[in-house]
């Protein structure tokens, strides 16, 4: 079963979610958009890829505003 993404590129998805590439950046991305979950760098290179199902995901999940506390075993604490 293959899956399907849609990558966008960092401009991208700043036209999606209605903020500037700088913030996005320099405030969202390693804090709330983490690499290998909600981007991705394809080849190994500089360029970055976000996942838009994952980002979409976590927008929802912050509206709803859930905390979840990441747990060693690879859960989640929600608290």
């Amino acid at each position: 079963m293959e899956s399907s993404y849609t990558y966008l590129t960092t401009e991208e998805l700043a036209q999606r979610i209605k903020y500037d590439c700088r913030t996005i950046r320099q405030q969202l991305k390693d804090s709330v958009l983490i690499e290998g979950t909600h981007y991705i760098k394809p080849f190994g290179r500089r360029k970055i890829l976000f996942l838009w199902e994952a980002v979409g995901k976590e927008i929802l999940k912050a509206a709803h505003g859930t905390i979840s506390i990441p747990m060693a075993n690879g859960g989640y604490s929600h608290g």
